[in-house]
């Protein structure tokens, strides 16, 4: 090649490289979305003031979604609303969120991309798909050739109407959800690879007709350990961009609820191959999935508890979590402590809202008798009546952030004006009190967080009634498609589905 063609074909080169450089960096991509979980089995509602909306520059610079800053695009913020899991949440709730998303979302039109962090497992009164219905009117926003991607917690549930409008899909590969971020990088990885690179990706979807509830499914433990352990390996394949496989939600009564494995990629019979592959896995497995911990009835594991040489034994109040979509009120495991006269105990937390107020009228060191429990949901359980003495008293301004330790018969307990978790070892320091100094200490969970599995020595779990009761055969199923463990002979051959968008 002659030195002057040469020099010519490389300026070319570079104009068309810094062209495509330019062109990268106009993209515009929006991100937002909603979060929760909806058991349909508890009796309560989530409303407007149980969501913490985060938009603008809250959102930008919210830690979670920090990666949003690392691309040459700008990720423009519209908001995210998410909620501890509940009840299903109120439709003139729904109405007004996504009315205010969609119009958000239209003022930064044009858009080249949309990336929606989802859970998977709302459940709108009066309304099936939730999810469904919230990304599909994205996509009536933002038109056809918009790219959207998804990020989904693992016991998401994934229908036909939410792949059918959406690009690319990136799931949780932890529980407990340690990989956050992680995912919602991968996410965003292949949005901006698609459209830097001008990909149009297809997305292929197996579901998988079983439901197992996260305490039985955690990655820590087989058969999830291997199953979850394999998609990284399964993610470097030539032509996939991302290999998700979820548990689906168990305590929605929905058609859409099941297990599934969805690919996003740019070779369809790999995406094909590897979705049948992993979907056909974890139909074989289903038999396997078990209870990481040692469990029983809550007086079974307060005995094993109190039987134990070792401290503190961590108990999980597991059909009252509300990070499941438990109620969160159920005073049950008070009842059974104090039945069997236990000391040298924390339990954290039940929320009482008439309780805590009542403990901040009295003051520190009042003694009064309350009613305990069964404020919010009073259908599905019992107050127990008992005569405390108040400890500590939470110092806020916001009356929903109030908090109340009392002090019964040696039992300690937490009573809160809102449902929340006690997930971190902060939400017992912050009360003055330090759950390594205690024999037990009683929390609403199901499975652990890392930060007080760390504490726990061991940890038992208490099959309790509640919205998110352990026994799964016993639910009652009436939309659901036929599904393991309901249907236990049940016959089942993995299919796929490739989403709408990818034909186009």
């Amino acid at each position: 090649m002659k030195r002057r063609d040469f020099l010519k074909q490389a300026s070319m080169a570079a104009v068309a490289a810094s062209v495509a450089r330019v062109g990268a960096a106009n993209k515009r991509i929006a991100f937002g979305g909603i979060q929760i979980e909806c058991s349909t089995y508890g009796n309560i509602l989530s409303r407007m003031e149980d969501f913490t909306v985060r938009r603008g520059q809250e959102l930008a610079d919210y830690r979670l979604f920090a990666v949003t800053k690392n691309y040459p695009h700008p990720f423009m913020p519209v908001f995210l609303a998410s909620a501890v899991p509940g009840g299903r949440v109120e439709r003139s709730t729904y109405d007004a969120l996504k009315s205010e998303f969609l119009g958000r979302l239209r003022e930064l039109m044009p858009l080249d991309g949309v990336y929606l962090p989802m859970h998977g497992a709302m459940y709108v009164d009066g309304m099936t798909d939730a999810e469904g219905d919230w990304i599909s009117a994205v996509r009536a926003v933002v038109g056809e050739r918009c790219l959207i991607s998804a990020s989904y917690d693992l016991h998401g549930n994934v229908s036909r109407r939410v792949i059918d409008n959406l690009d690319m899909m990136s799931a949780f590969r932890t529980a407990p959800h340690i990989d956050r971020e992680e995912t919602h990088k991968r996410a965003c990885d292949m949005l901006v690879r698609c459209l830097d690179e001008g990909i149009r990706p297809t997305l292929v979807w197996a579901p998988i007709p079983v439901l197992m509830p996260g305490e039985r499914s955690s990655t820590e433990y087989e058969p999830a350990k291997r199953l979850w352990g394999q998609l990284p390996a399964m993610n470097a394949q030539e032509g996939v961009m991302d290999v998700s496989l979820l548990v689906g939600y168990v305590w929605a009564d929905e058609a859409r609820a099941t297990a599934a494995a969805v690919l996003t990629g740019t070779r369809p019979a790999a995406l094909h191959k590897t979705a049948t592959e992993l979907a056909q896995q974890y139909w074989n497995a289903r038999a396997e999935f078990q209870f990481g911990v040692p469990t029983g009835t809550m007086a079974e594991v307060i005995a094993k508890a109190q039987a134990s040489a070792t401290r503190p034994v961590v108990l999980s109040d597991s059909g009252d979590n509300p990070t499941g979509g438990g109620t969160g009120d159920r005073a049950d495991a008070l009842a059974e402590l104090l039945r069997m006269k236990v000391r040298d105990v924390v339990l954290a937390g039940i929320a009482d809202r008439p309780g805590t107020e009542a403990c901040y009228k009295a003051g520190v060191g009042a003694t009064l008798t309350l009613k305990v429990g069964a404020t919010l949901d009073p259908q599905a359980s019992k107050p127990v009546e008992v005569t405390g003495k108040v400890r500590f008293l939470a110092k806020t301004d916001r009356l929903p952030e109030r908090q109340a330790v009392i002090e019964v018969d040696g039992v300690t307990v937490v009573l809160t004006a809102r449902r929340r978790p006690f997930h971190e070892i902060a939400d017992f320091t912050s009360l003055g009190l330090d759950p390594t100094a205690f024999k037990i200490v009683v929390v609403k969970a199901g499975y652990l967080v890392p930060p007080i599995a760390a504490i726990a020595n061991p940890n038992l779990m208490a099959l309790t009634e509640g919205a998110v009761n352990q026994d799964i055969p016993r639910l009652l199923s009436r939309h659901r498609v036929p599904s393991y463990p309901w249907v236990p002979d049940l016959k089942w051959a993995p299919t796929t589905i490739v989403s709408a968008r990818s034909k186009r």
